[in-house]
């Protein structure tokens, strides 16, 4: 989700609403590109980010302190110097631009009543914190943009500030209906004609105009009736007059448990159980990026694992690829055996020097042509074709159980893959780690048997049915068996995908006998807690925990049951209550 400009209005709004006429009580610069502000106002202290990182621009009112270098910054010592202890004027927004301007009243050293201006341009790599006197002239910013960088502006002190219109788009709040129609007549993506003709739209907030308007946003915009363009108005106008008024209703749209979109405004065209709405912007800023960054950092604190187990896993997969065409030239074997017994019996009708003999296949009464080596005798034939045989035999028994040991081990490979996946905590990662130690693809650290494994915290997902059964499925190989044969009571009910790498699921039953709904929920995570997420179906074998068993010597998170039920249901898991992860 872009931070786009009626992120940036619904921003600004809060900001006014909580702080405004209130004082910049301290300044700190954690970060190169990046403010904290702790303002005082009605008796109430806030703290507000402000961050022109190049990767993530952000502004919102936040709880949290973060440390500060020892010695602060230029840029902050500056802005020290001049507006702490000022008071915030006015906050604006110039149209739907994505830029917020903070006007403060301070005393400068002569006791005379100063304004200045702070703005933050939140325009992806083009981000800044800019500080300007009340004429509009640069005083500093946090980062110097000189001529050799950029051709359109230079942000330097003592150059004039503006805003470079570096693209011809339209202003939304007061766009008349003639420009707005004359934008669709364009050979593209409906929804792209809207984002890339209006100054603060987002390509998530096209396309909720077009679902709202009842129309298909990846239809060619020229192709609209006069009817459609006007109904499409219609709509644009009533989402604007919410923008103006501040009627905004902050929500967080999550697909599969992670946060997927985000919007000042209600996106309708989503499910309304898969969203979840807030109380301000802030909070969904904070929430959002948090959520979306302890992703992205597991993500990259499991690299490493997954590299050792990607690695293990292709060769493994080369191994049994071998094995297995390996094992299809044993397939012969029976053949070469054939031969030397009807040789045996039919040999002596062979003429001497013969390069084969016809012969009647006595297992299936069918004749059978049997190549000979002119160079040896019908005996001795035979005795050649039986060594084939036997040599060919002793590499099937073999490669019967080398083939079962590879295939286990993808097996395994593939499921510590599968919990790769599912990981969201550090500590998911530790009994993955664990696992892969004890499966000897990774060496302990200190080297030795007797060095002290990690302690495990992880523990496995908690869920409620809508029926209040208690459901949990475990995140790894160690949690599934804990599951299975600790946790779970014989009369509980076990679930797990077919045929694939996934996790153990356990319904409580508590003696009760569980309704309909509450297996197709424990199916539900199942599918999505497997190798099959992504399929549209997938088959679920499900059975008494009773009925679960270990073999002797089995891979962690292995077991086998001999009957059971099945289901085939989607991976949907939207309306399951998660009670902890």
């Amino acid at each position: 989700m872009a931070f786009d400009g009626i992120t940036v209005a619904a921003l600004v709004k809060e900001l006014n609403d909580t702080f405004s006429e209130g004082r910049i009580y301290k300044i700190a610069q954690p970060e190169p590109d990046e403010l904290l502000f702790t303002i005082k106002n009605n008796k109430e202290q806030y703290r507000l980010l402000l961050s022109a990182s190049a990767s993530l621009p952000l502004v919102y009112l936040t709880k949290e302190n973060k440390p500060s270098p020892m010695t602060a910054p230029n840029f902050c010592m500056l802005l020290r110097k001049h507006i702490q202890n000022g008071r915030i004027v006015r906050i604006w927004q110039p149209g739907l631009e994505r830029v917020i301007h903070f006007e403060i009243e301070h005393l400068n050293e002569l006791g005379d009543i100063c304004k200045k201006v702070l703005t933050i341009e939140l325009m992806g790599k083009h981000s800044n914190l800019i500080f300007c006197n009340d004429e509009n002239q640069i005083i500093d910013s946090i980062k110097h943009v000189s001529g050799m960088v950029s051709s359109v502006r230079e942000v330097l002190p003592g150059r004039t500030y503006f805003i470079p219109e570096t693209q011809e788009k339209l202003e939304p709040l007061t766009v008349s209906k003639q420009a707005f129609t004359d934008v669709l007549q364009k050979g593209m993506p409906l929804y792209k004609a809207l984002y890339s003709s209006f100054t603060g739209f987002s390509p998530a907030v096209s396309q909720e105009l077009c679902f709202r308007a009842g129309l298909d946003a990846d239809r060619s915009a020229i192709s609209l009736s006069p009817d459609e363009s006007a109904a499409l108005w219609e709509v644009f106008r009533h989402l604007m007059e919410m923008v103006e008024s501040g009627q905004f209703a902050p929500c967080i749209v999550y697909e599969h448990n992670a946060p997927a979109e985000f919007s000042a405004l209600p996106l309708t065209r989503y499910r309304e159980e898969n969203t979840k709405h807030f109380a301000s912007i802030s909070e969904v800023l904070e929430t959002y990026y948090a959520e979306k960054n302890t992703i992205t950092r597991i993500r990259q604190k499991s690299v490493d694992l997954r590299k050792i187990v990607q690695t293990a896993l292709e060769r493994n997969v080369k191994k049994y690829d071998l094995q297995r065409k390996q094992m299809q030239d044993t397939e012969k074997r029976d053949k070469y055996r054939i031969y030397g017994e009807l040789l045996n019996t039919y040999g002596y009708s062979a003429a001497p020097g013969a390069r084969s003999l016809e012969a009647i296949n006595y297992y299936t009464n069918e004749p059978v042509t049997i190549p000979l080596d002119p160079t040896l005798t019908a005996s001795e034939n035979a005795k050649k074709y039986f060594e084939k045989y036997n040599k060919l035999k002793r590499t099937y028994e073999a490669l019967s159980e080398l083939t079962i040991e590879v295939k286990s081990e993808i097996e395994h490979l593939e499921s510590i893959s599968s919990a790769l996946d599912i990981a969201l905590q550090e500590a998911d990662l530790v009994q993955i780690k664990e696992e892969l130690i004890e499966s000897g693809y990774m060496k302990r650290k200190g080297g030795s048997k007797s060095a002290k494994k990690e302690r495990f915290t992880s523990k496995p997902f908690h869920y409620r049915s809508s029926d209040g059964f208690d459901i949990y499925v475990g995140k790894n190989n160690f949690q599934n068996d804990e599951l299975t044969f600790q946790f779970a009571s014989g009369g509980d009910w076990w679930f797990h995908a077919k045929g694939m790498p996934g996790s153990h699921v356990i319904v409580k039953s508590g003696g009760k006998e569980l309704p309909d709904r509450t297996f197709e929920e424990a199916g539900r995570l199942a599918a999505y807690y497997s190798k099959g997420r992504e399929q549209e179906k997938v088959e679920i074998d499900y059975v008494e925990k009773k009925h679960v068993k270990k073999p002797n010597g089995a891979k962690p998170g292995f077991v086998v049951y001999y009957t059971n039920y099945s289901l085939v249901i989607d991976s949907d898991i939207t309306g399951i209550e998660l009670i902890s992860s």
